[in-house]
């Protein structure tokens, strides 16, 4: 009998950071900075510290559960280990799955929405396509599927270091003025700055989904938990320097009246930086529609490949040509494009939201 095709191991340390680094960085902070700023005023960057503080302590916990049981089904595992309650750990598995299904379609409506702004798009064929291009690619083979997702990364990065290199105040003009980032010990400074931490949280959310690559990383019990926390750390500091910059350069009232908040760092600077940090926007949809089609179908086969779970046996299946679970990526795909066909970005972020919170 022919051995059954397993999921294939090639991402490497180097990789597994980046791919990291695009689960936080992107559209949660190319959104939320000035809304922290609202918040928090001069003191957001704090407010960012605390935020990535608290994600490092959550970080530290999934990294250790993932040394310990390196599994595709991530958080399910986990749960089920501690608990020894199947159905607990299925109704885990199915709040993951259903947050990256809807995600997933409220970030494919949101792109679609944002590609409008550019250029006359017919609005159902752009997510029709979107959404079945991004599960093609997840489909496609994980090694592809990380270079995708490494590529935007980058992509990201360098636009918030490029925003921050052209922005009016450089790293010298903040260090002079790093007293006004230090806040007082009064009560309303810590109320906003906490608010705000509160707000700055869902920049860091993702880190958590590199738990379920556990079977597609080399050495993962070494390599695994060693990216969760380089690429929490390397997120934060990012934050750091770039809101700290931001606030600097514009203040915190402009960041926080600006529905693009790191375009406004860059404003008035030349038609195609502006341009060019729209369009990193919408890369950033593409980003985390992929992120979320890769989490949600890896779940949904580690789930499978174990009793006592909703996940039916069948889609416990490998392709042995892409060595991707071709099977439970095509499920995915089509709830992602039936549901982004038929509900606006209002329901399906409102829905995300939920469900997180449950």
């Amino acid at each position: 009998m022919a051995q059954e095709a397993q999921l294939k191991r090639i991402v490497t340390l180097p990789f597994l950071v980046l791919y990291g680094l695009g689960t936080m960085v992107g559209g949660g902070f190319y959104a939320l900075v000035g809304k922290v700023a609202g918040e928090a005023a001069m003191y957001a960057p704090l407010a960012l510290l605390c935020a990535g503080l608290l994600a490092l302590l959550s970080g530290l916990a999934i990294a250790e559960l993932a040394s310990r049981y390196p599994d595709s089904s991530g958080p399910v595992r986990y749960i089920r280990e501690g608990f020894g309650h199947e159905g607990l750990a299925g109704l885990a598995g199915v709040l993951m799955i259903l947050t990256g299904v809807v995600s997933a379609a409220a970030l494919a409506v949101a792109t679609v929405g944002f590609l409008q702004d550019f250029v006359a798009v017919p609005e159902k064929t752009s997510i029709a396509i979107l959404v079945v291009a991004m599960g093609a690619v997840a489909a496609w083979g994980i090694g592809k599927s990380v270079a995708v997702v490494t590529v935007i990364t980058l992509i990201e990065v360098g636009a918030l270091l490029y925003a921050a290199a052209v922005a009016e105040a450089g790293p010298l003009d903040v260090a002079a003025q790093w007293r006004q980032f230090v806040p007082p010990l009064e009560k309303p400074a810590w109320l906003g700055i906490f608010s705000g931490a509160f707000l700055a949280f869902y920049a860091f959310i993702g880190f958590e989904d590199m738990a379920t690559m556990a079977e597609e990383v080399k050495d993962a019990r070494r390599n695994l938990p060693r990216a969760i926390i380089i690429s929490v750390l390397l997120t934060i500091l990012l934050y750091l320097v770039v809101s700290m910059i931001a606030i600097a350069s514009i203040g915190p009232a402009a960041l926080a009246a600006s529905n693009t908040p790191v375009a406004a760092m860059v404003a008035g600077h030349s038609w195609y930086s502006t341009t060019g940090l729209g369009v990193v926007s919408l890369l950033t949809g593409l980003n985390g529609a992929l992120v979320q089609i890769i989490m949600a179908s890896r779940v949904v086969y580690g789930m499978a490949r174990q009793d006592g779970t909703p996940a039916p046996n069948w889609l416990a299946r490998v392709n042995p040509r892409t060595r991707t679970p071709l099977r439970a990526t095509v499920l995915i795909t089509a709830v992602i494009l039936v549901l982004a066909l038929s509900f606006p970005l209002t329901t399906l972020a409102q829905v995300t939201s939920a469900i997180i919170l449950v």
